[in-house]
């Protein structure tokens, strides 16, 4: 009963010194005064025009709130691409493949190959495409074909600009 009697003390003890603790120190800006560069105050119209222009990327676009501006469609937008053998998947500069289906190798018109974003490493003309793994093509001029010898279709998601050959 005196451990149970000694721990419960020691228990309200630390709890009371540690709310203690707590209580006796200031909050962060307690010591400035509302109103000066160090405590700005702002009105919610300003919250909301700094909003709008990070959610348009910062670029100074239509600052209403109640009138945004509408996100530029297709770049972030995943699509599913049947590509036949025989044609050429090129992306714009910047775009994104994941091969879902089929056998595919990698298209360049250049030295320079595509990154490989799941394994980390470059992948030059030739080389099979990896299914299930993310791809990004850095410049234009680069995509991916239906590798020699297959009949069927690829099936790619695709994640920005590209045109087929």
């Amino acid at each position: 009963m005196k451990k149970f009697k000694l721990i419960t003390i020691t228990a309200a003890l630390c709890v009371a010194f540690g709310i203690g603790s707590i209580l006796n120190t200031p909050a962060d800006g307690a010591g400035t005064t509302p109103g000066t560069t160090d405590d700005p105050v702002v009105t919610k119209s300003y919250v909301d025009q700094q909003i709008q222009q990070a959610l348009n990327g910062g670029g100074g676009g239509n600052t209403n709130p109640t009138n945004p501006t509408q996100p530029s469609q297709g770049t972030d937008e995943v699509k599913n691409v049947a590509l036949k053998p025989g044609k050429i998947l090129i992306a714009d500069a910047g775009t994104e493949f994941i091969v879902r289906s089929g056998n595919a190798v990698i298209y360049t018109e250049v030295a320079s190959g595509v990154a490989d974003l799941t394994d980390g490493k470059d992948l030059l003309n030739g080389e099979t495409a990896p299914k299930n793994h993310l791809l990004s093509f850095p410049r234009e001029g680069r995509g991916i074909q239906v590798k020699e010898g297959q009949t069927s279709n690829l099936i790619v998601m695709v994640r920005g600009g590209y045109t087929i050959k």
